[in-house]
């Protein structure tokens, strides 16, 4: 028994000891830190001491200021500040809007599924109301970082409901213009005068919304080629802005006219951008209006 106590006796010394010896390394550790701390505060005195001077030196200088040259300092930081909230406020603000328009038939459903699902949902029926959606764009999902959703209004182009454009136009960053490349000359008129609205109205020349005319279909081998529908667009056009300009005053009172008077009329005489791409809703070929896209709504 006298041995199992004195083995007991000395565990207990040896675990006395060690924490002493704990206790003694986290008062060292906390010594070295106070010391520390004081070094740090030493080292800092002349830079607080420097400061204090310099704020002394402002005071002593700005009552030196007559009033009128201190207050005109005062505006300029004020507006120079606002100024550059303004333009990040603006820049905030932009519109991620794209307006997919054209005639019925000309394939813009196709285009927008394609462009949301990279799918044609093996063809659609006309549209009656708007498609529209915020997604990103199907091409960029497997991209990494954080790309920004396009807001994409599928507009009908029934005679009917084209009156619904105006709601989306006033927000719209771009115009995709769908025309049926394959069934084009028996329709070029009519698109062509669907379009002068669109080239003409208020909201689109003030805000100078670029617009692309997608000539759809192209997969086909009888479909007509972008140049050729460009040219053929553009003299209908001409034919339309001569007719209309007989038109009252008051009757075209919201509209703005097309061209250089006396010139024929082409696309790039126009206040906006108008420019003039391929696709294929059916195969999926979008590639150029995505990059227009993109050129108008920033990823």
């Amino acid at each position: 028994m006298q041995i199992a106590c004195g083995e007991t006796s000395h565990y207990f010394c040896v675990l006395v000891l060690k924490r002493k010896k704990r206790k003694e390394k986290r008062m060292e550790g906390t010594e070295q830190w106070k010391n520390q701390l004081e070094q740090w505060k030493n080292q800092l005195e002349p830079w607080k001491n420097q400061a204090t001077q310099w704020l002394n030196q402002g005071i002593e200088y700005s009552h030196q200021i007559p009033p009128t040259q201190l207050y005109a300092a005062l505006a300029v930081l004020l507006f120079t500040t606002l100024f550059f909230l303004l333009i990040r406020l603006f820049k905030r603000a932009k519109s991620d809007t794209i307006v997919l328009t054209g005639l019925s038939g000309s394939g813009k459903t196709v285009l927008f599924y394609q462009l949301r699902d990279g799918s044609s949902h093996q063809g659609t029926v006309t549209s009656m109301e708007p498609n529209e959606g915020l997604f990103v764009l199907h091409s960029e999902t497997t991209k990494k970082g954080k790309i920004r959703p396009v807001h994409l209004v599928d507009v009908p182009g029934h005679s009917r409901l084209r009156p619904k454009l105006d709601e989306f136009l006033p927000q719209a960053a771009g115009i995709v213009f769908v025309v049926d490349a394959l069934e084009f000359l028996p329709n070029c008129r009519a698109a062509s005068e669907y379009l002068y609205d669109i080239l003409t109205k208020a909201s689109v020349v003030k805000k100078k919304i670029p617009v692309l005319i997608v000539c759809n279909k192209t997969d086909k081998v009888t479909a007509h080629t972008k140049e050729f529908i460009r040219k053929q667009m553009e003299k209908e056009v001409d034919k339309l802005r001569a007719s209309r300009s007989s038109v009252s005053e008051a009757d075209i009172a919201n509209d703005y006219t097309l061209g250089i008077p006396g010139e024929a009329f082409s696309f790039s005489h126009c206040d906006n951008k108008v420019t003039v791409a391929e696709a294929s809703g059916l195969t999926g070929v979008t590639n150029q209006v995505e990059q227009f896209i993109r050129e108008h709504v920033k990823a």
